[in-house]
Formats: structure tokens, sequence, C-alpha cells
């Protein structure tokens, strides 16, 4: 799953990409993108995804988790970022610029952003 992903490292990011293109991204529709292509549907935005499978500790991530985040600088619980756990410490999504991306997860603001994480493989 992580392979199929990173084949579109790069890939801009537009809020609202359909999800019947691959020529841009917004968060959900990448996972959404990514998990079908490994043959489970997911539903289209971040907090429908947030109700599908299995609930996940942060300290139990395995790659190929969903993992879910409020907006930067808010304490509302709302989701509205979704990435997908490359392991080591890492997340696989888009988001602005670069578009689809690896970043480091514990120790930065997306950690304190997260508001949790599902298993659904």
């Amino acid at each position: 799953m992580i392979s199929i992903g990173l084949r579109y490292r790069g890939v801009p990011y537009k809020f609202g990409s359909s999800k019947n293109t691959t020529r841009t991204f917004d968060c959900s529709s990448f996972t959404q993108r990514v998990f079908k292509q490994v043959g489970i549907k997911l539903p289209r935005d971040s907090r429908q995804q947030a109700r599908v499978g299995k609930h996940v500790s942060k300290g139990q991530l395995k790659k190929g988790d969903l993992v879910f985040f409020r907006s930067y600088g808010s304490t509302s619980p709302r989701i509205t970022h979704v990435a997908i756990y490359a392991g080591n410490n890492t997340l696989l999504h888009t988001y602005g610029r670069p578009g689809v991306t690896t970043t480091k997860f514990r120790g930065t603001s997306w950690e304190q952003r997260f508001e949790g994480a599902r298993r659904v493989l």
C-alpha cells in the first residue's frame, strides 16, 4: 500500500479534488485512491473515513493505518485531515505544497493535532 501511495509523490494538492482524477488530490481523495487500489472502498471525506475500521491508539500504529488530525491551532476535535501511517514515524499524505509527500509524525505539529487512528486492513 505504501509503495502505491509513493507513486503519487509530488502530485499537487487541490481542495475538493474529484475522486475520479489522479492529477490532483485532497487528503481524503488520496487515501481513498490508495485504498481502492488494494481493494478497499473508503468513504469520500476524512470525517467519514474516521468511522470505518477499528480504533487504534497512537502507540499501536502500523503501516497502512489511517491517521486523523484537527486543524492547526484548533482545540476542536473536528477532523480536517487524514494521512496514511507509513511506518518509522512517517506519514504519507497530501496538503498544500509539495502535494503528496511524506513527513515525520512524532515530535511535530502533526502529533500535536492528532485526533485518532483507524485500521481498515
